[in-house]
C-alpha cells in the first residue's frame, strides 16, 4: 500500500490563527477529495477542535497533535529556541522526524521557522547554506524565485546550488516544463555585473543541459514577468527588494484600476461590460494564489505561509505543500546536485 503524505501544519502560527489556518484546511479538502493525503494540525487541542466544528470538518485525513504553546510573531530566534520545544511551530518540523512528516507548513515567524528548522532538520551534505524559493506569475505561467532573504550576500557556490535545488523545485511542481534558469542582474551581456555572478554565470553555462535545466544567462529586472526563463537566481537581499516591489506594483495597479472604474456613472457603466476580464486580470495579480515560500537545502521541505494572508492563501499554501511532495522534491533536488558533483 502506497503510503499517504503527510503535511504537518503549525496550526497555531500566524495572524488571526488558528481560524484562518483551520478555514484553509476546510478549503482543501473540498478542493481535494482523494484519499492519498493526511493533514497533522499541531497547537492547541482545544482551541483547534472549536475551529474544526465552527468549519464543519469532518474527516479521517485530519489528526491533531496536541501542543501547549506556539511561538510569538515579535520573539527573536534565540529566545524562541530557548522556549519552542512545545510548540505547534517546532513539533510540526520535528514531525518530520518523529511523525513521518513528508512536509511542514507554518505562517508564523520566518526567522524563528528558518532557524528552527535548520537545528531540527540540519542542511543536505554539500549544500552550505539554505534558500527562500518563491513562486512568481509570468506571461507563461509560473516561475520559481530564489533566494527571497535568507541570504543578504552569497557566492558563487551559492548561486549555483540555488540553481540546482531552484529547477529541481520547478520540476516537482510542473513536471511537464523543463526549468530554464537565469541570474538576475543589471544587464543581460556577459561582461556586467559583479565578479561573483560572472563566476557563477560560467559555471551554470558549463551545467547547462536537457536533464536538469537549461541555462539562459542574465536576466535583468524587467524581464522577469516574460516567461522565458522559469528559475530566476539572486542573492536574498537584492531578490527580498525585488519580491517587495512586485508586490507594492501589483497592489498599486489593482488599487488605482479599482478606484478609476469607480469614478463615474460611465465608469462604473464600462465596468459592467468588462467585468469577466477585469477579474481575470485581478486573479491573475492575487497574491493569495502565490503564497508559500519554501526553504530549500534542507534535509525535508518547509513551507513560509505569509502570516497575514487569509484563509484562500493558506489553502494555496497547504496545496503546494501537497504539490511538493506529489513531484517527489527532495529526490530531484539529491539528483540535480549529483549532477553538480559531477561536474566538480
Amino acid at each position: 500500500m502506497k503510503k499517504k503524505i503527510i503535511i504537518a501544519i503549525d496550526a497555531m502560527g500566524g495572524e488571526n490563527a488558528p481560524n484562518k489556518n483551520i478555514e484553509g484546511v476546510s478549503i482543501f479538502l473540498k478542493k481535494n477529495l482523494k484519499d492519498d493525503f493526511e493533514l497533522h494540525l499541531y497547537g492547541d487541542e482545544n482551541i483547534i477542535n472549536k475551529e474544526l466544528v465552527k468549519h464543519n470538518i469532518v474527516s479521517n485525513s485530519v489528526k491533531i497533535f496536541h501542543t501547549n504553546e506556539a511561538v510569538a510573531d515579535d520573539e527573536t530566534p534565540l529566545t524562541a529556541i530557548k522556549n519552542s520545544k512545545n510548540t505547534s511551530m517546532w513539533n510540526s518540523v520535528n514531525a518530520q522526524l518523529t511523525n513521518n512528516a513528508d512536509i511542514t507548513l507554518s505562517a508564523g515567524n520566518t526567522g524563528v521557522l528558518l532557524v528552527i528548522s535548520r537545528m531540527i532538520l540540519k542542511m543536505i551534505n554539500d549544500v552550505s547554506r539554505p534558500a527562500l524559493a518563491g513562486l512568481w506569475p509570468s506571461q507563461k505561467g509560473m516561475s520559481v524565485v530564489l533566494d527571497l532573504g535568507a541570504n543578504i550576500e552569497c557566492e558563487e557556490k551559492n548561486l549555483i546550488d540555488f540553481a540546482e535545488m531552484g529547477s529541481a523545485l520547478f520540476k516537482s511542481i510542473f513536471p511537464d516544463q523543463k526549468p530554464h534558469v537565469a541570474l538576475l542582474n543589471i544587464g543581460s551581456e556577459e561582461i556586467k555585473g559583479t565578479e561573483i555572478l560572472k563566476k557563477a554565470h560560467s559555471k551554470l553555462k558549463e551545467l547547462s543541459n536537457e536533464n536538469n535545466f537549461i541555462f539562459n544567462g542574465y536576466i535583468e529586472g524587467n524581464k522577469l514577468m516574460e516567461g522565458n526563463s522559469n528559475v530566476i537566481i539572486t542573492d536574498g537581499f537584492t531578490g527580498n527588494v525585488a519580491l517587495k516591489t512586485a508586490e507594492g506594483t501589483a497592489k498599486f495597479l489593482i488599487d488605482n484600476l479599482k478606484k478609476s472604474l469607480s469614478e463615474n456613472i460611465l465608469s462604473k457603466i464600462s465596468l459592467l461590460f468588462s467585468y469577466f476580464s477585469l477579474k481575470k486580470f485581478k486573479l491573475k495579480l492575487d497574491a493569495r494564489k502565490y503564497n508559500g515560500a519554501i526553504f530549500l537545502g534542507l534535509n525535508g521541505p518547509v513551507v513560509k505561509s505569509h502570516g497575514g494572508t487569509d484563509a484562500l492563501g493558506f489553502y494555496y499554501s497547504i496545496d503546494l505543500c501537497y504539490k511538493i511532495i506529489k513531484g517527489n522534491l527532495m529526490t530531484q533536488i539529491k539528483n540535480n546536485l549529483k549532477h553538480l558533483n559531477v561536474k566538480n
